[in-house]
């Protein structure tokens, strides 16, 4: 039976009437590598422009006056970061699942994954959330320990693979963990965690 992290059971979950390679969030290009974008985060959306309001109504009010141009440094580097959120997207190939943003991605070959799980990033209990702005998006749960996020919302899914889980968030987590799953089985076969397995979810326990 499948486990998870911090997110409902694969019990729980309804089972999506599609498989990975058709989602309407991924596709599959002429070279087989499945792609797949992060959600927009709303919240962090309106997160930054309120930084960005702030931040201007403190300079009409001469708060930085005798910083020139560090005004608009500092919407530069705002907008850079919601850029970067924007961008984030996944990619899994015959060998690698590439989690990737500007100015930072981790790459996890896939015969190194050893679970597949739901999780949420909240229940995992992240400290140092400021590690998350940075090139690995380092975090420590302790749940899990040290793990890498490359996320734009909170809901996703844990990969367990080499020295460092790596916490995702795909548009459709039901499909990528399909097609991961799929991939992954294709070197190592069954893994011991796996809500991407629909068969052996759907086996009954004992068989």
């Amino acid at each position: 039976m499948a486990e998870t992290v911090g997110g409902p059971s694969s019990e729980d979950r309804p089972t999506p009437p599609h498989s990975g390679a058709g989602s309407p969030a991924g596709r599959t290009d002429a070279q087989g590598v499945y792609h797949q974008p992060a959600p927009i985060s709303f919240g962090m959306l309106a997160f930054y422009l309120l930084l960005m309001v702030l931040l201007i109504y403190a300079s009409s009010r001469g708060t930085f006056s005798s910083f020139p141009f560090i005004t608009e440094l500092l919407i530069g580097v705002f907008l850079l970061f919601l850029v970067r959120s924007a961008a984030t997207r996944y990619r899994l190939d015959a060998e690698e699942l590439v989690a990737w943003r500007i100015f930072g991605n981790r790459r996890i070959r896939l015969e190194t994954v050893r679970k597949i799980e739901y999780a949420n990033l909240r229940d995992l209990g992240p400290v140092g959330m400021f590690g998350s702005w940075g090139w690995r998006g380092r975090l420590w749960s302790p749940i899990v320990g040290s793990f890498d996020a490359i996320q734009t919302v909170s809901s996703g899914l844990l990969v367990t693979a080499g020295t460092h889980p790596l916490f995702i968030s795909p548009k459709d987590p039901d499909a990528f963990a399909q097609e991961l799953s799929r991939r992954v089985r294709s070197y190592t076969g069954p893994l011991e965690t796996d809500v991407g397995n629909l068969r052996r979810a759907a086996t009954p326990s004992g068989f």
